[in-house]
């Protein structure tokens, strides 16, 4: 199962938009500062979340 997520940063407002497998880890990863691109941008909050089978449908809708 592969999940694309919303986050929302509270320190300014802005979403990030990703895919995962684990999307529970990544929130994690993502709030810990080990992702480069949100790391000055954290803490995020978990906002919307779909979950798809099939790994090219879930990246064709992060891309969306």
């Amino acid at each position: 199962m592969y999940t694309v997520y919303v986050l929302k940063s509270t320190k300014d407002n802005k979403l990030y938009i990703g895919c995962s497998k684990d999307v529970l880890k990544r929130l994690l990863e993502h709030n810990s500062g080990k992702n480069k691109s949100t790391r000055y941008r954290r803490p995020f909050n978990l906002v919307f979340k779909e979950d798809y089978e099939i790994k090219s449908d879930a990246f064709k809708r992060e891309w969306y």
